[in-house]
């Protein structure tokens, strides 16, 4: 009756441990892995890990918690649909891959802020902006993990930022109603692939860890919403003092 009992609370220690670890790294653990523990705790576990934001369902797109799986940008589009592919992605380990039919993005720029730079482990982020329906999961859209940065929870709240759940390679920022992903992850074909990716600025050129002197407009926060700074071009300077001037003018004409 005590070796009975004493293997009984290893089995928890065990089942206990073992849930720790996987949420602690968010690595997927089988359906069957789950189950066991669930015998052994007295808990279902697999819905518990499901509704902390970790993807353990190998795959299943049915019941409230998947409900992510049927919008966009995680919506996988059928054949009938017509999806143009125009470039190719995918992860550090290839779990995860993605397709983009849209030739440019509709915008491209270097993010300094110290956010990106320990998310990323890099000294600033190179981001592109896409409509969530310019995004095609081919494979994994099932193996992703989350990450809401203001609240640290790894719960799919927007907005959020989106990794492979198994190599932990950044995939983008989701949005309320655009998404930004990484240039570094598509296979560029040519050296014009890769030029409709270049970048139209620099945000929180302040917080930068080296300098680039590439004559791109430098914002000291959010573009077009905060001042040049540094290397601007002159005639982006001038313009922007030009919309204030008149902005200011359209108020005060609004008040008289």
């Amino acid at each position: 009756m005590f070796m009975a009992t004493r293997l009984t609370a290893q089995r928890l220690v065990s089942a206990s441990n073992a849930l720790l670890a996987a949420r602690s790294s968010r690595v997927s653990l089988p359906v069957s892995r789950l189950n066991q523990i669930s015998q052994h705790t007295g808990r279902n576990m697999a819905s518990t890990y499901n509704a902390n934001g970790d993807n353990g369902d190998l795959g299943s797109t049915g019941g409230e918690l998947n409900e992510w799986k049927h919008r966009a940008p995680y919506r996988v589009h059928d054949q009938a649909e017509h999806f143009k592919a125009r470039y190719e992605a995918s992860c550090h380990c290839g779990k995860v891959k993605y397709r983009l039919s849209r030739e440019k993005p509709l915008d491209s720029k270097y993010c300094h802020c110290t956010t990106c730079q320990k998310l990323h482990g890099a000294p600033f982020q190179w981001a592109a902006i896409f409509h969530k329906d310019d995004i095609n999961f081919t494979h994994g859209h099932h193996d992703l993990g989350w990450y809401e940065s203001s609240e640290k929870t790894c719960v799919h709240k927007l907005p959020c930022k989106v990794s492979c759940a198994y190599c932990r390679t950044p995939i983008m920022d989701e949005g309320r109603n655009m998404i930004l992903l990484f240039p570094t992850l598509i296979d560029f074909k040519t050296p014009e692939d890769r030029k409709n990716f270049d970048i139209s600025c620099h945000m929180f050129y302040p917080r930068r860890v080296l300098d680039i002197p590439d004559g791109k407009p430098k914002w000291s926060g959010i573009n077009n919403s905060s001042d040049l700074i540094e290397d601007s071009p002159q005639e982006a300077v001038n313009e922007l003092k030009r919309k204030r001037q008149e902005e200011e003018d359209t108020k005060d004409d609004k008040k008289s």
